[in-house]
């Protein structure tokens, strides 16, 4: 992953995390926005604005692409390097949870 990736998306913000998240099996924006509703109890909710701009971006940057249409909606799905992006800001939330339990990271 190159420098200028990792200093744009990690830490992620709440919303870009979702959004990729959600994307490990092929979504459209509307479909997303649902979906994270529905991971958070409502306590998230991404705006049209938010959502088609990291998703433009994010496909911009490699980390998602266009899957497919479906009744004229873009279907998208992470890549390889999203997923690497993905894993590490999962990586990343999981030591913070482990440290703010005051459990080592390496135990």
């Amino acid at each position: 992953m190159d420098d200028r990736i990792r200093r744009i998306y990690m830490p992620m913000t709440e919303s870009g995390f979702y959004i990729l998240f959600c994307l490990q099996k092929p979504q459209h924006g509307y479909g997303i926005s649902q979906q994270v509703k529905r991971l958070t109890g409502g306590a998230l909710s991404i705006g049209a604005g938010t959502m088609y701009g990291t998703l433009s971006k994010m496909e911009q940057d490699g980390l998602i692409a266009f899957s497919s249409e479906e009744e004229k909606r873009k279907l998208y799905e992470i890549t390889p390097l999203g997923r690497e992006i993905l894993n590490a800001e999962i990586r990343r939330i999981e030591r913070l949870y482990k440290n703010s339990k005051g459990e080592s990271v390496d135990g």
